[in-house]
């Protein structure tokens, strides 16, 4: 099985601290791919970086489908560009907060999500409300540092996330933590520990979920909305993604 996880922004240090969570919990049979576009934004901090960071992702899903891959991972806690990287897989493309949601929904009768800048808490708040998650998600809150300052050794980043997920649970109710961005892949299992709570990563969460999907034989639907796109022609700089029809 081949699972191709993409790093929507275009830092590689992000990419391969992603990879290494992934393979982490893979099973032996499962290639994990990890990836980030070649153009983008450096980190996805707000509307416009996500949406900029869209083209990146589905020619990724563009190569992965030329390539045989199996089921996709979309590594960015806005899920950008999931309905339309759907659209293009055969197999499922899966999103680290939708799942990592979904997860936590199935541990905790309430979770709170812990990201990076205030402003991105409209976009968590948007997805909570998309996937149901309403009456799961106790409070999303912010640490109000740059994404890459979780890149930083020197930063006092884990410090103050673990400072934030305590007040969550002291606070909040929440009896589990979403880490809410694929830059904190690495802290879940010491949070987790330290805390004494279930702290999910989504990366690893989502990379699961697409391996028993997979093995079930369930790809994404193709009646409907996620058909695949209309075949069109492309014009300007988007002219490499005009869509063939299937058969």
């Amino acid at each position: 099985m081949k699972i191709k996880v993409i790093n929507p922004n275009t830092t590689a240090s992000i990419t391969q601290k992603i990879a290494e969570a992934a393979i982490a919990v893979a099973n032996s049979g499962t290639e994990i791919i990890a990836c980030n576009p070649d153009k983008g934004p450096v980190s996805i901090e707000g509307h416009y970086d996500e949406a900029l960071s869209v083209v990146g992702i589905l020619e990724e899903i563009k190569k992965g489908e030329a390539a045989g891959v199996d089921g996709y991972v979309i590594a960015c806690f806005g899920d950008p560009g999931l309905l339309a990287a759907r659209e293009l897989a055969k197999g499922p493309v899966l999103g680290i907060a939708e799942a990592a949601m979904h997860a936590a929904s199935l541990i905790a009768t309430g979770f709170s999500i812990v990201t990076t800048l205030s402003r991105t808490r409209v976009i968590a708040q948007h997805l909570v409300a998309n996937y149901g998650m309403t009456h799961f998600c106790r409070k999303i809150r912010a640490i109000d540092l740059p994404v890459l300052e979780l890149e930083d050794e020197n930063s006092n980043a884990r410090k103050t996330i673990l400072a934030e997920c305590r007040q969550a649970l002291i606070e909040d109710g929440a009896g589990a933590i979403v880490l809410g961005c694929g830059g904190m892949a690495d802290l879940s299992a010491q949070l987790s520990q330290e805390l004494g709570v279930p702290v999910i990563d989504g990366v690893s969460v989502a990379v699961k979920f697409v391996e028993a999907l997979v093995s079930l034989g369930l790809n994404t639907s193709k009646k409907g909305d996620l058909a695949y796109p209309i075949a069109k022609p492309y014009t300007g700089m988007l002219y490499a993604f005009a869509f063939e029809n299937r058969e």
